[in-house]
């Protein structure tokens, strides 16, 4: 955790920092100091030394780590409580076994997830060294039924954290596919915990993974026409560290002003990001499929339609294609 902190101090300065100046800021010795510095050369990090002046970080390498996560990080209550991980089965997982233990806005972020899952229970390629996959813990004093719109602040979040890293926006595919060039970039998973015997909402976790510097070779051919990445979209490497800080930042502002009530801004905002209105859909449902065009959201976040024989529909879940992405014409 040290050399995480120092690394962080680092990343903060513009100059030199002196080891007796990182000393004071983190109450440990100045041979602590020493030591980290020389752990963080051997992981690729380029630090100078010199004497009567400190330690200057000269170059690094892109690492998803608190020490590059940190020095970006301005947020009020998401995040607060932070843990990075070099690899585990899935964030989502792990604030769900450990919700009792952890506190409102406790964020798991990690660079690789062995078990990372999507809608439906689909699997989710989180490959290490490529992605950002995050997930926050929430108990928002509200019943259930008020909460279930959340997925799509959410997905303005990422928008907003991807534009205040890149400069581009991305869009949203309806309800929360986040697509650029045509390529979903992003995915976002919120599971309840609802309490048996009172029905009331006792955590939420959302999650959400984001292909970061995917290159064209790393698609399997099943993803060539779905899957892309910022890195594709933006046409050059992004540091996953200061994306990482941007989504964090940008969901922390969207879920207090969320709690706060403050909601019309948003719901206008996924409404200029959805790019499914306007555009032919097809209905997935139990009994086949359903041809239909995507006319407008709902004060809601429902998906509005209008069938082949005029009449209108708002639909509320389910899977829905769009023509012209994700392979489907």
């Amino acid at each position: 955790m040290s050399k995480q902190k120092i690394l962080s101090l680092l990343n903060q300065s513009e100059g030199y920092l002196s080891g007796a100046e990182m000393s004071r800021q983190l109450g440990i010795s100045r041979a602590a100091i020493s030591k980290a510095v020389e752990s963080l050369r051997q992981e690729g990090y380029e630090i100078d030394a010199v004497t009567n002046r400190g330690y200057k970080l000269l170059s690094s390498p892109d690492r998803l780590t608190e020490g590059e996560i940190l020095p970006y990080l301005s947020v009020r209550h998401v995040a607060r409580h932070l843990e990075v991980f070099a690899t585990i089965d899935s964030t989502n997982n792990y604030l769900k076994r450990e919700s009792g233990n952890l506190p409102d806005g406790a964020t798991a972020v990690a660079d690789q997830q062995t078990g990372g899952r999507g809608r439906l229970g689909r699997s989710f390629a989180s490959p290490e060294g490529k992605g950002i996959y995050y997930s926050v813990l929430l108990r928002p004093d509200l019943p259930p039924a008020e909460a279930v719109n959340l997925t799509a602040y959410v997905a303005v979040a990422v928008c907003n954290g991807i534009e205040e890293a890149t400069g581009v926006r991305p869009q949203i595919k309806w309800t929360n596919d986040i697509v650029m060039n045509g390529r979903k970039v992003c995915g976002i998973l919120t599971e309840m915990a609802i309490e048996g015997e009172t029905a009331a909402l006792q955590y939420i976790v959302t999650g959400i993974g984001v292909n970061v510097n995917q290159t064209a070779e790393d698609w399997p051919e099943e993803l060539k026409a779905i899957a892309g990445s910022i890195a594709q979209a933006v046409g050059h490497p992004v540091r996953r560290g200061r994306l990482a800080a941007c989504l964090l930042n940008a969901l922390d502002r969207v879920y207090l002003d969320w709690l706060a009530g403050n909601h019309a801004s948003y719901l206008e905002q996924y409404r200029k990001d959805c790019l499914t209105v306007g555009r032919e859909v097809k209905l997935l449902r139990s009994g086949g499929e359903e041809i239909a065009t995507a006319i407008g959201i709902d004060d809601k976040f429902g998906l509005i339609v209008r069938h082949p024989d005029g009449r209108e529909e708002t639909v509320t879940s389910g899977e829905v294609s769009v023509r012209g992405l994700y392979g489907y014409v």
